[in-house]
């Protein structure tokens, strides 16, 4: 209802206010207020709102990040065919030479819109890194708004009005608002977010663990996430770059916390050679990935490679906290080298109600496990002790997006209610 009434407060109070005029100008209007609302709502949403990623979590905030950016171009579209329609002069607007102020900011605002969703919807790296093209994305979406809110500012009539005008305003304010707190307080200012490095620990030849321990007066009391969330970390209190990792720990250990990584890339790399005592920090934690609060009397937990990090933090947390549900986790992978936490798993065994599926797509001659897909024949033989009409069985799935795509589809063939499946994918564009 929030979302829908920032959307489209602005063009109702705009058609309650402005009375009776001929339809293109209204449309004109229209079109253009809910363009610029879409903006600033799709700016909000992947701007580590920490309330919005614990209501949502983050692919339903990601997809209507995206959703908003596609609704905004097509009515930024619509929005310069009305301003034409009404008047088929004003084609002029769109010539710098000969514009205004305020029609060379629209097309500005345009152009960068434009070139914003072209590579936002080939998800274009420009054959660098992900953080090319993270910031390439980021200066255009600035662009865009800036050039928008001049547009706005230099036409002058909506803005004027004395009750759409500061209901404007008030939405420059609450982006503003949201992008400092983004930008500049956390970053600059927020002293938790330093930790210190306490080991990096091998898991595997590909797969490190990094220990973080929370630094001076903020190292204990309370618990600082919820199993399954994740935080971006970053080497250099400024650094530009910085990268999210899911917190492996458990969330009852509050001195310190852990995430295991696998070295793919520089920046995971570098993660590999920090030494003890090293700062680093942390922005967090995000997410609705978790377990906590979930009424499920079972939870299953299918997890594909290092996807099992979440997972591992909601079984620690179980164990530590006594939890005395059953739990399921079936862990899918390349190879026997890609098995992690096996020795640790075992422990948990006596400690919860776990039971460990292991499922192989290149197995040796000698694996006697499951192999291949996880499928409905393999999901049914594992939870078959589950299948009880008062159990609610909750689902929770980690891992590259094809293992997800195919996992809910094995789900919804079992007949698994939506609400009772829970995905985190690993892709952030």
């Amino acid at each position: 209802m929030v979302l829908v009434a920032v959307l489209a407060g602005p063009a109702l109070l705009w058609l309650l206010r402005s009375g009776p005029q001929p339809l293109w100008r209204q449309l004109s209007v229209v079109t253009g207020l809910l363009a610029l609302s879409a903006m600033v709502v799709a700016a909000t949403l992947p701007s580590r709102v920490r309330s919005l990623s614990r209501a949502l979590g983050l692919e339903t905030l990601l997809a209507l990040h995206r959703q908003l950016g596609v609704l905004a171009g097509a009515l930024v579209a619509a929005h310069l065919a009305t301003v034409i329609a009404a008047d088929p002069t004003r084609v002029t607007l769109l010539d710098p030479l000969v514009a205004p102020a305020r029609g060379i900011a629209a097309t500005g605002a345009s152009i960068a819109l434009t070139v914003l969703l072209v590579l936002a919807l080939r998800r274009s790296r420009h054959r660098g890194t992900h953080e090319v093209w993270r910031w390439l994305h980021l200066l255009l979406a600035a662009a865009v708004l800036g050039a928008s809110a001049l547009h706005v500012l230099w036409l002058g009539h909506v803005v004027a009005d004395a009750v759409l005008g500061p209901v404007l305003a008030g939405l420059g304010v609450l982006l503003l608002a949201v992008l400092v707190s983004r930008w500049l307080m956390r970053a600059v200012f927020d002293q938790r977010s330093e930790f210190r490095v306490q080991e990096v620990r091998t898991e595997s030849p590909t797969v490190s663990t990094l220990v973080l321990a929370r630094r001076g007066r903020h190292s204990g009391g309370g618990t600082w996430f919820r199993p399954g969330q994740f935080a971006w970390l970053r080497l250099e209190r400024h650094a530009v770059e910085e990268h999210p990792f899911t917190i492996a720990s458990s969330a009852q250990d509050t001195g310190r916390v852990e995430f295991t990584v696998r070295h793919t890339g520089d920046f995971a790399g570098r993660l590999r050679d920090l030494p003890p005592g090293e700062p680093v920090w942390l922005d967090g934690p995000y997410g609705a990935f978790t377990t906590d609060g979930v009424p499920g009397t079972g939870l299953v937990l299918i997890a594909g490679g290092v996807g099992i990090t979440p997972m591992m933090s909601m079984l620690r947390t179980a164990a530590d906290r006594g939890d005395r549900r059953p739990y399921r986790l079936v862990v899918h992978a390349r190879d026997r080298a890609d098995l992690l936490f096996r020795a640790e798993l075992a422990q948990l065994r006596t400690r919860l109600d776990l039971r460990v599926t292991e499922v192989l797509r290149r197995p040796a001659l000698d694996w006697d496990g499951a192999t291949g897909p996880i499928d409905t024949s393999l999901l049914a033989a594992t939870l078959i002790d589950l299948d009880d009409p008062h159990r609610r069985v909750d689902y929770f799935v980690c891992g590259n997006p094809r293992l997800v795509t195919d996992v809910l589809d094995t789900l919804t063939a079992l007949g698994v209610p939506e609400n009772r499946v829970h995905t985190e994918q690993f892709h952030h564009v």
